[in-house]
């Protein structure tokens, strides 16, 4: 059966059903796969960092501060590796250490020196005299402090971020995991807890959304299109919500493209809801049913699988101008955009 792009709208409205299948046939998941960026940090880089922390804490047995700063100046990927042990998020590290002394850590620095360290984690640090080095030693004196009690007391329906298998009771958990190891089944549920790459996944995350993004431009400049790409948190006028991509400029808006991906069904709810917000705003007042400028959408991801009619949703506010990775191919000769090309397709 034809795409919903393929067909007038007013054949996709009478039945949404068979073009929400339609859709669905060639949505991909690729949350198997996920992009290492410039910054992975391979296991070796890892469990050398830990190896470092390891011999600057007497096997986790003793928690001076100066001894981890000066083992952190010399192979920084030890401040990821403390971070770890401790199961914290940088910017859950950041709060603490800003409420617990006299240093503020602001989550977006938190983030900044945990990202240069990831681009060179062997690299050494700058002089110790600067902001960034208060910054890093009241980081690692608030991991002492909780690394040193481990978890405390707390009610029967709570759990404490501490109570972990090597945090749990302190310093004496440490040297015994250094010690002997942890069993495969406490790793498991460990795991069970946390999420296999969940941090990578949270730091990667604009990566993969940026791999749908790449694709567009490089269907539009095959045509010689010209358009605006609006960076994140960009503002432009007359757009309470900026969309991905303004064709030709954002000063004259024929045409608008989002870009959403998802693996999750309720982020899902929330994209299409967003393109239903700049359907809205497309309206012309001053003409019912008529709109100042054509709005596309081009998703990918699972997420937009599991709600049919959430699709419903996405293929009224689009007029069924809805792609996918698969169909990106037929973006120009299916939409408005085809009147703003100068180039033809090889």
């Amino acid at each position: 059966m034809p795409f919903p792009f393929e067909i007038p709208f007013e054949q996709v409205e009478r039945d949404l059903d068979r073009h929400v299948d339609a859709v669905f046939s060639c949505l991909e998941s690729e949350f198997l796969r996920m992009p290492k960026g410039p910054d992975f940090l391979q296991y070796p880089v890892f469990e050398a960092g830990y190896q470092s922390l390891k011999r600057a804490t007497n096997d986790f047995r003793e928690l001076s501060p100066e001894s981890i700063v000066a083992a952190i100046y010399e192979a920084p990927v030890a401040l990821i590796v403390l971070r770890a042990i401790l199961g914290l998020s940088p910017p859950e590290w950041a709060y603490l250490t800003t409420e617990r002394t006299n240093v503020a850590v602001e989550q977006n620095v938190a983030r900044s020196i945990e990202r240069k360290i990831r681009s060179a984690p062997f690299a050494p640090l700058e002089a110790r005299n600067n902001a960034t080095a208060a910054r890093i030693a009241a980081l690692v004196a608030t991991a002492c402090a909780l690394l040193e009690t481990g978890a405390p007391e707390v009610e029967n329906h709570l759990l404490h971020r501490l109570d972990k298998l090597d945090t749990s009771h302190g310093i004496a958990s440490l040297g015994h995991l250094a010690d002997f190891g942890i069993p495969y089944p406490a790793l498991l549920y460990e795991r069970y807890l946390g999420r296999p790459f969940a941090s990578h996944r949270d730091s990667v995350s604009e990566l993969v959304g940026d791999a749908l993004e790449t694709a567009i431009e490089k269907a539009l400049h095959g045509g010689g299109i010209s358009c605006r790409k609006v960076g994140r948190a960009e503002q432009i006028p007359n757009f309470d919500q900026a969309p991905d991509f303004v064709i030709p400029d954002e000063f004259n808006p024929q045409i608008i493209i989002e870009a959403k991906l998802t693996e999750d069904d309720g982020t899902a709810r929330d994209k299409v809801t967003r393109v239903q917000h700049l359907a809205e705003l497309s309206m012309n007042g001053e003409q019912p049913g008529a709109r100042k400028y054509e709005v596309i959408a081009v998703i990918a991801g699972r997420g937009f699988k599991v709600r049919r009619e959430d699709m419903k949703k996405l293929l009224l506010a689009t007029r069924g101008k809805v792609f996918t990775s698969k169909n990106l191919d037929r973006l120009i000769e299916c939409t408005g955009i085809g009147r703003f090309r100068t180039r033809s397709r090889n």
